[in-house]
This record gives structure tokens, C-alpha cells and sequence, in this order.
């Protein structure tokens, strides 16, 4: 008789990609690509400025093309051909190069650069192949924009990300402050006695109990805690 599959879940954050050539702005005193965050980041920026916010995003979005997955993603996704196992991914991070990685089931909490929406529907997104002008208008006549949770906006799929939580036979969290809620309370929907691992260079200053803390970049981190889950190695302390 088949056992069941273990469920890893993984929450990813902006140290992720980070290591692949995209900046975060917690790592350049609260400035992203020399903009403060308010302006380019949240429904009260694209209001003042509209083109300043489709420019910064459109610039985002070419520089996202550009650069490719690292050793973490890689990691991530080869995981998936674990006998016994099954991979689910959280990711604050809006690129795709987790599935350029071939990780297969990657559930994208702050939206997606290569999608668009009208500002006239939050639910509605589809490709965006290229650049978001002003004037560029959706089917129903609203404006298109970037299909990115702002600060400020809601985040719909807060909820099915704390429902994988609940699943986890192991957890990881890679590459993340735990200071951005709601993101960073996922960590408590993770089940009792399930092996929870924190991946940062940054480690928090919260220690949590139960938790390891591996000290380390994710592109070393992430296949170091891989091996151990694995019983192949040891990881955190």
C-alpha cells in the first residue's frame, strides 16, 4: 500500500530573488530603486502618479526577464521529483522565476509582474507581455495596472496560503523578514510538531520557539535544509 505524500511547504520572500540580481528595498533603507515605497507601492502613489508607478513597474518587469533563477529555486523545484513528497510554494516575491525553476505549484501572494488588471476589477488579471502605458484600457473601459498587491490592499489569498500551511509536514520560510504581515503570521498556522526552518542571512530578532534558524543565504541554505530533510545531512542549530 502507497503511503501518503509529505507536504513541504514553503514560504519564499524578496531574499530569494535577491540572489538572482533583483534588489529589495528592506536592504536600501526603505528605498526601491531610489523611490520610497509609498509612491510607487501603494493605491495612494498610483493615484498622485499614475506614469511614475507604470514606469517603475514596467522597469521591474524587463529587469525580471532579465535574470534567472538561482541555486534556491533550482533546489526548490528538483525537490518535487522526491520520492514521497509533494512541494508547495508561497512566495511574497511577484517575478516568476520559481517557475522558470520548474517548481509547479507556486501560490503568488502579492500578485505577479507578467499579469495585468483593470483598475476597475482586482480579481480579474491576465498576461502582460509588455509594457502598462496611460491610456492602456482593459475590456471594460479602467485603466490597466500592474496585477500587484500594493501596501494597503487587501490580500486575497491570504487565507488558501494558511490553509497549505496547515497541510506542512515541514516548513520552510526562506529569504523573508517575518516583519510584513499578513504574510509573516503564516508561520503560526504550521501544525503541531511540524519541523519549521528559517533561512536568512537577516535572522530575525523574534525566536520563535521550535523554529531553526539557518544563518545562511537561500542559494546555500535552502539545498542544506533539502539534504537533512532527506536525512542526508544536518542544518540550523
Amino acid at each position: 500500500m502507497n503511503q501518503p505524500l509529505k507536504t513541504l511547504v514553503v514560504l519564499t520572500g524578496a531574499g530569494v530573488s535577491a540572489e538572482s540580481g533583483i534588489r529589495t528595498f528592506r536592504d536600501t533603507n526603505g528605498l526601491w530603486e531610489d523611490h520610497r515605497v509609498e509612491d510607487v507601492a501603494s493605491p495612494e502613489g498610483f493615484a498622485r502618479n499614475p506614469a511614475l508607478v507604470l514606469d517603475f513597474y514596467n522597469q521591474r518587469r524587463r529587469q525580471a526577464r532579465a535574470v534567472l533563477p538561482n541555486a534556491a529555486h533550482a533546489a526548490l523545484a528538483a525537490f518535487e521529483a522526491q520520492p514521497g513528497w509533494q512541494v508547495r510554494i508561497i512566495t511574497q516575491n511577484v517575478d516568476d522565476l520559481h517557475e522558470r525553476a520548474g517548481s509547479t505549484h507556486v501560490l503568488h501572494l502579492h500578485g505577479m509582474l507578467n499579469q495585468m488588471r483593470s483598475v476597475r476589477n482586482a480579481t480579474a488579471a491576465f498576461d502582460c507581455p509588455g509594457d502598462i502605458e496611460i491610456g492602456d484600457l482593459a475590456a471594460d473601459g479602467g485603466q490597466l495596472r500592474p496585477h500587484i498587491v500594493w501596501f494597503g490592499e487587501q490580500v486575497p489569498l491570504i487565507e488558501d496560503a494558511a490553509e497549505l500551511v496547515e497541510t506542512a509536514d515541514a516548513l520552510l520560510v526562506v529569504g523573508t523578514s517575518l516583519q510584513v504581515y499578513p504574510a509573516a503570521g503564516l508561520l503560526h498556522y504550521a501544525p503541531a510538531g511540524c519541523p519549521v526552518y528559517v533561512i536568512d542571512p537577516h535572522q530575525p530578532e523574534a525566536n520563535r520557539r521550535g523554529v531553526r534558524y539557518v544563518a545562511e543565504a537561500a542559494s546555500t541554505g535552502v539545498p542544506r535544509v533539502l539534504a537533512e530533510l532527506l536525512g542526508e545531512g544536518e542544518a540550523g542549530r
